[in-house]
């Protein structure tokens, strides 16, 4: 769990423009800019942002769609990933062939919003946990072939990166624990010591519903327990039980709302999927004038 911005895989992400291109494009081309604009046109175009606020992310990645489709085009920072921006104000400027800027506007302004969203509905997470230790997470629950693209725009709004995938963490959850439990009692305690010698290297979490679960994974020695679904009250006597054994994290139902009083328990994350799966795409133009 950082705050550390990753790394764009930009491998993944050419793979995923190159999908986009295809469903605009489908071997045939932009059949209405080929018509109507004239093969030497040059226009300048400028990303304007239309809401009242908002963060900015996924420049790099808007950038590259542009110049996947008209290498010649220019792109011109005026702002940059992480920036808060209002109503009116330029994120860049794209100059040159008219025919590549207007077929490349949609699938660029597709990533940009999307990610832009991400990071504005995160820094709106990040600052409800300011000034307690508790920092905001995020989840796996991200649009297929995107999260290494929206952990980026997690990062970028404020909020922290959870695990990347089912590779890097050991994450017993509820079904989990149901499939242990078929073996008899200590089924929490059993499925700890089998990852343990399965993945020694890795650190082990799990998923607690009842403080009795709180308990038994804390005295297992896991480094991280994720109270799931808890009440508040419930939580802060979950904290009592592990008695600063494992990091806490609060999960499900979490809503802006409750944030405040969450970062006041005692536990030291909260993870919410709503910073990936429940964003709204933030409304930006291209705005253009051909020369």
């Amino acid at each position: 769990m950082s705050r550390i911005v990753p790394e764009i895989d930009w491998k993944r992400v050419d793979a995923l423009i190159e999908l986009a291109v295809s469903e605009d494009l489908d071997g045939r081309g932009d059949t209405t800019t080929l018509a109507v604009v004239p093969e030497t046109a040059v226009a300048r175009g400028v990303l304007r942002c239309k809401e009242p606020s908002m963060v900015v992310a996924g420049l790099p990645v808007a950038e590259r769609v542009f110049h996947r489709i008209g290498p010649d085009l220019r792109f011109t920072y005026l702002k940059r990933d992480g920036d808060s921006v209002g109503r009116g104000e330029l994120l860049a400027e794209i100059t040159g062939p008219a025919r590549a800027m207007l077929t490349a506007e949609r699938t660029a302004l597709n990533f940009l919003q999307r990610l832009c969203g991400v990071a504005t509905m995160s820094r709106a997470y990040a600052a409800e946990l300011e000034g307690s230790k508790c920092v905001a997470l995020d989840t796996r629950k991200t649009t297929p072939g995107y999260r290494n693209l929206e952990k980026y725009a997690v990062a970028v709004g404020g909020a922290s990166n959870h695990r990347i995938g089912l590779y890097d963490r050991i994450m017993i959850k509820d079904n989990h624990r149901e499939m242990a439990a078929l073996e008899g009692d200590g089924a929490i305690r059993r499925a700890v010591e089998r990852a343990r010698r399965a993945y020694p290297d890795l650190e082990i979490e799990v998923e607690a519903d009842k403080l009795e679960e709180v308990a038994e994974a804390a005295a297992c020695g896991v480094e991280y327990i994720l109270l799931d679904n808890m009440s508040d009250a419930t939580m802060l006597k979950a904290v009592a039980i592990n008695a600063n054994r494992a990091k806490l994290e609060a999960s499900g139902g979490i809503t802006l709302s409750r944030l405040k009083a969450i970062g006041r328990l005692g536990v030291d994350f909260v993870s919410a999927g709503a910073l990936t799966h429940s964003v709204r795409s933030m409304d930006i133009s291209l705005d253009i004038e051909v020369k």
